[in-house]
């Protein structure tokens, strides 16, 4: 009887030990599972500033962005406005040198159509009192 109960107490020792060997086991998975948990935690909140970082980042950039693109439409306005104004400057005095042609083309006309000589020039004084190129010293006109 002393031999059964000796073998009912190694058999109790040995699944004691197996059970104590499989609860040190569960402890150290249960540390690596909290040391892995504890890393990734890291990890994430690592992922989250450089997210927000790069999320004030892209702001910064955007409001930059912005800027520059409303000085290029102004200075885009401006060079416009300021080619309209010289569009309109060179299409005026256009317009005057090409009345300005016309009137000396009628005024020539109208000399051409009274002009009773022979050979169809005026002399200075015969041209309203201001002598012709020609009359002129040394070729400018007076």
């Amino acid at each position: 009887m002393i031999g059964k109960l000796r073998e009912e107490v190694d058999v109790i020792r040995t699944e004691s030990l197996r059970w104590k060997e499989g609860m040190d086991r569960f402890v150290a998975e249960k540390e690596t599972a909290r040391a892995q948990l504890s890393s990734s935690e890291t990890q994430l909140q690592k992922m989250k500033e450089k997210g927000l970082v790069q999320s004030r980042k892209i702001e910064a950039l955007e409001a930059r962005l912005a800027s520059v693109l409303a000085k290029a439409e102004s200075d885009a306005e401006k060079a416009k406005a300021d080619a309209d104004a010289l569009v309109a400057i060179y299409q005026a005095d256009a317009e005057a040198a090409q009345l300005q042609a016309r009137e000396a083309a009628d005024a020539e006309a109208l000399v051409s159509d009274g002009d009773d000589d022979d050979d169809g020039s005026k002399s200075g004084y015969e041209n309203g009192g201001k002598p012709d190129k020609e009359e002129t010293a040394h070729g400018r006109e007076v």
